[in-house]
């Protein structure tokens, strides 16, 4: 039913998610006189902040102008972000969406936000400052990798589903298991039992999205991902900061200090790219809430996806 509480569109990096929501959105404008308008609610981790618009794939400011867009541009690459701050900003951005007569279609691949704003969150412990600096002074002495091999010693299916790379949520599982005694990924079930919603997933055949990833990698480096990393280790980004985690950051940092390749370096960015959208669709798969549709090149898929977001 129209206007019903907000649409989910969820899918992995890379499979046409941007291009899908500006599609409803601009096919729901024009129907306004039958449908409710549209606005996009962002569920990306990265999207929040400024300055990191390439290697978070950001909307363009000319496809944002099309639709109004929330939670996105609205943080430093110093401010920390989490789950339950985006449910916090998201509720208060569907609410407001809904004061004025629009629906909400929340468009993103953070498998855990979502989650937050479908269902809300587990009860975890309080952040350790002790424990947590700890772990990022060893993190920083012995390298990530470290971390990561004792995390799948307490919590595998954790570390299954947690990047080599991403300090914070590695930091993060090791304290929650060293306070508690309990893996977080155990305590990260204890959801609410699922609410009924709209959630729209969009898929293509693996070749396929491998390949639409390796674009865009390559798009990005044509579009400047270099200087974007450039700028933000100007503004003194550290190891420890959200943004950090942004694919193709630490990478590029090491290509600056001479540890690798340019070639190399792409082909790295592919490489976690392409791991990343796997652990995004393994996570979605779980939900059976989710109604999949195949991605068409002739944008097809839009209007079965315009009919389920009506119905």
């Amino acid at each position: 039913m129209d206007g019903a509480g907000p649409v989910y569109l969820v899918g992995t990096t890379g499979v046409g998610k941007t291009a899908t929501a500006l599609a409803l959105a601009d096919r729901f404008a024009v129907e306004a006189a039958e449908r409710v308008p549209l606005e996009i609610v962002s569920a990306d981790s990265m999207q929040v902040y400024r300055g990191l618009d390439i290697l978070s794939a950001k909307p363009t400011p000319g496809e944002r102008a099309r639709v109004p867009h929330h939670l996105i541009d609205i943080l430093d690459v110093t401010e920390p972000f989490s789950a339950a701050e985006f449910k916090r900003l998201a509720e208060a951005a569907i609410a407001d969406i809904e004061r004025r007569g629009t629906r909400a279609l929340v468009v993103g691949g953070t498998g855990l936000y979502v989650k937050a704003l479908a269902d809300g969150l587990f009860d975890g412990p309080e952040a350790s400052s002790n424990v947590r600096q700890r772990l990022l002074d060893e993190a920083e002495s012995k390298g990530t990798d470290h971390l990561h091999a004792r995390l799948m010693e307490v919590d595998p299916a954790a570390a299954d589903r947690i990047a080599r790379h991403d300090v914070r949520r590695i930091v993060r599982a090791l304290e929650v298991y060293e306070t508690t005694g309990r893996p977080i990924s155990a305590q990260q079930t204890e959801w609410a039992e699922p609410k009924a919603c709209v959630m729209l997933g969009l898929r293509l055949p693996r070749a396929t999205l491998y390949a639409r990833i390796n674009a865009r990698v390559d798009a990005m480096f044509e579009a400047g991902a270099v200087e974007e990393v450039e700028r933000l280790v100007a503004a003194g980004i550290q190891r420890s900061w959200t943004a950090m985690q942004a694919i193709g950051v630490r990478e590029i940092i090491a290509h600056r200090r001479g540890e690798r390749s340019l070639d190399e370096t792409v082909r790295r960015i592919k490489t976690q790219t392409r791991r990343y959208a796997k652990r995004q669709l393994t996570w979605f798969r779980k939900d059976p809430r989710i109604a999949w549709y195949d991605v068409a090149d002739d944008g097809g898929h839009i209007a079965a996806l315009a009919e389920a977001i009506a119905a």
